[in-house]
C-alpha cells in the first residue's frame, strides 16, 4: 500500500446520494444483531464518488463530549487496523514513494573473503543481541542469507542453501564457507531456544523465544551440520594461494568457533554421570574461549556488507507486529557478551560438584549475584543442571537433598532421618509413625525448598518478587511443621529443654526441629527480600533508616532462633551421651561438628547483619535530624501509606509479625535519644560489624559453606567489610562536624546517598559524607 493519506473523508456509493450521521442507529446488543445481507452489485459506471467533508463535520458537531457513534459490526480489530493504515510505524504494508516489498540484494553474487568475514561478524553481533533479549525478527532473521536458507523450508540438508536455482548454482568457496556458518548458527539458535523454553523464564522480559514460523533446522542432526562445517574448514586449506593467509585464518577461526559452540550445546542433551556432563560441556567451551581472542584480532580484516541485512524481511514473518529497526550491537559489545557467556557457562557446570546443601545454595546465590548478571541461557543451563528430569544435579533425589539439609541444620544423624524406618511395616511401631510423618513433611516441604534454588535462577527483579510469594508458602508450612513436631516428640520421647531468660528465670521449650528448620528459612527469605529492596532501589533515600531498622529486627530474631537451635542440639547430644535413649542413633563426631560449624557461621552472619543494619539506621536518623538529608515533598502520599507499601510482602506473615506503623515510626525517629547518642550507637555497632566481618572473611571454604564459590563469597564479604569501614568513617566525620561547627553554625559537610552500583556492597547503602571547603 503506497501513496499519501487522504486529507478529507470520501464515500463511494451506488444508490444513496446523501448520508446523515444522525440517522445511524447504534444497536444496544450488537452481538444479537443478525448478519446484514450483501449489498447488491452496482452496474458498471453507476458508482459516483463525492466529498462529504462538510456534512461529516456538521454531523460531528451534534455529538456531545464523550459521545461516539459505532456500528455493531465494526470490531476492535478493524478499528485498530484503521488507525494503523498508512502509519509507517504501524502499517507493515506502508511503503515510501518508489519503495518495493522486495529486498534488492542478490545472494548469488560473488563475495570477497573479506566480505564473508564482515557478514559473519555481523551475524555474531545479531546472535548476541538475541541472547540479550531482542527478538529474532530484529536480529538473526534480518539477514538475507539466513532468510534464503529457511524459505522455502528445506527438506534435505542439500536444499538448505541460499542458492536454490540449479541454473544459478555456483561452487564458489566463499558461498560454501558462509553457508556452513549460517547452518551452524541456525542449529545452535534452535538448540538454545529449546533449552530456554524447557526451563523457567519470563517471555519478553528475559528472552523472546518466538521463531515467527521459521524452522531453525530442527529436522537436521548436529552431526550432519558439523560435517558441513568440517568440509568448509577443509576447503579453506586449498585457498592458501588465492586468499591471503590472515583472511583464511580469520574464516577458519570463525568456523571453528561455530563448530565448538554447536558441540557444546549438543552435549546438554545427554544425561549421564554429572562428572561426564560437566566435562563434555566445559571442554568445548574452553576451546571456544581460547579461540575468541583470535576472532577479535582479525575483526579488522572484515568488510561490512550492510545490504545483506534488511528490516523488510520482517514483513515475511508470521508476526502481528510491524517492522521494527534492526538491533545494531557493536562488535566490541558483542564480543564482551560472548566472552562472558563462555566464562559463565564454564563456571555454571561447577554446580555439579556437590558437597553439601548449603554450599549448593551459596553457589547459586553467588553466581546469580554477579554483576553483570549471567545471560538467560546460562541461567537456564543452571536450572537444567539443578532440576532436569526431577533429579538434583543429575544423580540425587529430592529426598537426599532435603535430608542432607535437615541433618546439617537441625537433625544430625537423628532417628527421624534413619532410612531403616522405611522398612518397618507395623503401624503401631514408633518408627513406622516417624517414617510416615517425615515422608508427609518432605512432600509438603519439597516444593518450597526447591523454589529457593529456582527463584535464584531468575533475574534480580523476579527474585525479589517471587520471594514475596514463596515466603507465604513457608509461613503455611511452619504451621504444619509444628503439628508434626508434636507427633514426633511423643514418638521419640523428647524432653523439654530449659532456657534461661534475661530476667534470670527459666522456661522449658521443646526442640521442635522441623518447625525450627522452616522458621530459619522463612527468616532468611524475609531478609533477602529487604536486601534486594536495597539492591533494586525499591526504597527511597529517606526510607533507608526505617528499612535498615526493620532489617535489624529481622536479624535479631534470626540470631535468637539460631541460639534456640544450638541449645536444642547440645541438649539432645548431651542426653544421648549421658545415657541411651530409645530410637536415637548417637551422631558421629563429624556430623555433629558439621552442624555446630553451620550454627556458628549463621550466628556470625546474623550478628554482622544486625550490627551493621543498626549502625546505618542510627546514622540515617541522625542525618535527617541535622537536615543533611531532606525528605522530598510527596503531596499525594503519606508516611502510613508508604509504610503499608513497604511492609506489604510481610503483612500476611504470622511470625515474626511486622511492627505496627506507630512502632515503626517511633523506632525510625528515636525521639527519646539525642543525636550524639545515636552517633555513638552507630559507631559502636559499625565497629562490632567490622570485627565480625573481618573474622568472617578468614573462614575456610568449608567453614563458610561456600565450596565451589569461595572466591565470589569472599569478595562479597570483603565488600560488606568495606561498607562497615565506610560507615565508621561517615559517623566519625559527622561527629567531628558537630564538635567543630562553622562560624554560622553550619556543619560544613555534605551528604550524598550513592546508588547501589556505586556503593561498596549493593545491600549496604552507606551515605557519602564529605567536608566542604571553608
Amino acid at each position: 500500500m503506497a501513496g499519501p493519506a487522504m486529507a478529507a473523508p470520501f464515500v463511494v456509493e451506488a444508490s444513496q446520494p446523501n448520508l446523515n450521521l444522525e440517522d445511524v442507529n447504534v444497536p444496544k446488543d450488537s452481538q444479537s444483531r443478525p448478519t446484514p445481507p450483501h449489498p447488491p452489485q452496482a452496474p458498471p459506471g453507476s458508482i459516483v464518488a463525492f466529498d462529504i467533508t462538510s456534512k461529516f463535520r456538521h454531523a460531528v458537531q451534534t455529538l456531545g463530549p464523550g459521545e461516539i457513534v459505532k456500528d455493531g459490526f465494526f470490531t476492535l480489530h478493524e478499528s485498530v487496523s484503521a488507525l494503523e493504515i498508512m502509519d509507517p510505524k504501524m502499517d507493515s504494508g506502508c511503503l515510501e514513494h518508489g519503495e518495493t516489498l522486495d529486498v534488492d540484494y542478490d545472494v548469488t553474487q560473488a563475495l570477497l573473503p573479506e566480505e564473508v568475514v564482515g557478514i559473519i561478524d555481523q551475524l555474531l553481533c545479531h546472535e548476541m543481541a538475541w541472547h540479550l533479549g531482542y527478538p529474532l525478527s530484529q536480529t538473526v532473521l534480518t539477514c538475507v542469507y539466513i532468510e534464503s536458507i529457511l524459505v522455502p523450508q528445506p527438506a534435505t540438508l542439500e536444499e538448505a542453501h541460499f542458492i536454490r536455482d540449479p541454473n544459478k548454482a555456483t561452487s564458489s568457496p566463499m558461498h560454501t564457507v558462509l553457508r556452513a556458518y549460517c547452518l551452524g548458527l541456525l542449529k545452535a539458535c534452535g538448540q538454545v531456544n529449546a533449552k530456554i523454553i524447557n526451563e523457567h523464564y519470563y517471555e519478553e522480559e528475559d528472552f523472546v523465544t518466538n521463531t515467527y514460523n521459521r524452522d531453525l533446522l530442527d529436522d537436521f542432526s548436529v552431526e550432519a551440520i558439523c560435517q558441513v562445517l568440517r568440509h568448509a574448514t577443509a576447503l579453506l586449506d586449498d585457498l592458501s594461494e588465492s586468499v591471503p593467509q590472515p583472511v583464511t585464518d580469520a574464516l577458519r577461526h570463525r568456523l571453528l568457533l561455530r563448530h565448538t559452540l554447536l558441540g557444546a550445546v549438543d552435549s546438554l542433551q545427554e544425561r549421564n554421570d554429572p562428572s561426564f556432563v560437566r566435562a563434555s560441556w566445559q571442554r568445548p567451551c574452553r576451546e571456544a574461549l581460547s579461540n575468541v581472542g583470535r576472532i577479535k584480532e582479525t575483526h579488522a580484516l572484515g568488510r561490512p556488507v550492510p545490504a545483506a541485512f534488511s528490516a523488510k524481511l520482517q514483513r515475511r514473518l508470521a508476526s502481528t507486529m510491524p517492522p521494527r529497526p534492526i538491533v545494531h550491537l557493536s562488535f566490541d559489545d558483542a564480543f564482551g557478551h560472548l566472552l562472558r557467556l563462555l566464562k559463565d557457562g564454564i563456571e555454571t557446570a561447577n554446580v555439579l560438584d556437590y558437597h553439601d546443601s548449603q554450599s549448593l545454595q551459596t553457589f547459586v546465590m553467588m553466581f546469580q549475584a554477579a554483576k553483570p548478571q549471567p545471560l538467560v541461557f546460562v541461567r537456564s543451563l543452571l536450572q537444567g543442571f539443578l532440576f532436569k528430569d526431577m533429579e538434583i544435579l543429575g544423580g540425587m533425589s529430592i529426598r537426599q537433598l532435603l535430608d542432607d539439609d535437615l541433618s546439617m541444620l537441625v537433625l544430625p544423624s537423628s532417628v527421624l532421618l534413619d532410612r531403616a524406618n522405611d522398612e518397618v511395616e507395623t503401624p503401631h511401631d514408633p518408627r513406622f509413625i516417624i517414617a510416615e510423618q517425615m515422608e508427609y513433611f518432605r512432600q509438603k516441604a519439597a516444593q518450597p525448598f526447591l523454589d529457593i534454588l529456582r527463584t535464584f535462577c531468575q533475574n534480580r527483579c523476579r527474585v525479589r518478587r517471587t520471594f514475596c510469594h514463596v515466603v507465604r508458602d513457608w509461613d503455611n508450612l511452619q504451621s504444619d511443621a509444628d503439628d508434626m513436631d508434636q507427633i514426633l516428640q511423643y514418638q521419640t520421647g523428647d524432653k523439654p529443654i530449659p532456657r534461661a531468660l534475661p530476667d534470670g528465670s527459666t522456661i522449658a521449650t521443646y526442640a521442635r526441629p522441623l518447625w525450627s528448620w522452616v522458621f530459619l528459612y522463612k527468616l532468611k527469605q524475609m531478609e533477602w527480600i529487604v536486601f534486594l529492596g536495597f539492591e533494586l532501589e525499591v526504597y527511597q533515600p529517606d526510607e533507608l533508616a526505617g528499612m535498615y531498622y526493620f532489617l535489624h529486627e529481622l536479624a535479631n530474631v534470626h540470631l535468637q532462633h539460631i541460639g534456640h537451635i544450638r541449645n536444642a542440639l547440645l541438649h539432645n547430644i548431651g542426653a544421648i551421651r549421658g545415657g541411651p535413649r530409645p530410637h536415637v542413633v548417637p551422631p558421629p563426631d563429624a556430623q555433629l561438628a558439621r552442624s555446630l560449624t553451620f550454627i556458628h557461621y549463621e550466628e556470625v552472619d546474623a550478628s554482622n547483619t544486625m550490627y551493621l543494619a543498626q549502625a546505618l539506621s542510627c546514622l540515617y536518623v541522625a542525618l535527617h535530624r541535622l537536615s543533611l538529608l531532606r525528605r522530598p515533598r510527596r503531596p499525594y502520599g503519606t508516611d502510613e501509606l508508604r509504610y503499608e507499601l513497604r511492609m506489604k510482602p510481610f503483612l500476611g506473615i504470622s511470625d515474626p509479625r511486622p511492627p505496627s506503623f506507630a512502632e515503626f515510626e517511633a523506632c525510625t525517629t528515636m525521639a527519646e535519644y539525642s543525636t550524639d547518642d545515636l552517633l555513638d550507637t552507630a559507631a559502636q555497632c559499625a565497629m562490632a560489624a567490622k570485627k565480625g566481618l573481618e573474622s568472617m572473611s578468614k573462614l575456610s571454604e568449608k567453614d563458610c559453606f561456600a565450596v565451589g564459590s569461595y572466591e565470589q563469597w569472599t569478595q562479597r564479604v570483603k565488600s560488606a567489610l568495606k561498607s562497615g569501614i565506610a560507615t565508621s568513617l561517615a559517623v566519625s566525620m559527622v561527629q567531628k562536624a558537630l564538635a567543630r561547627p562553622g562560624r554560622d553554625g553550619n556543619l560544613n559537610i555534605s551528604v550524598e546517598v550513592p546508588r547501589p552500583e556505586k556503593a561498596y556492597h549493593e545491600w549496604w547503602i552507606v551515605p557519602q559524607v564529605r567536608a566542604l571547603s571553608a
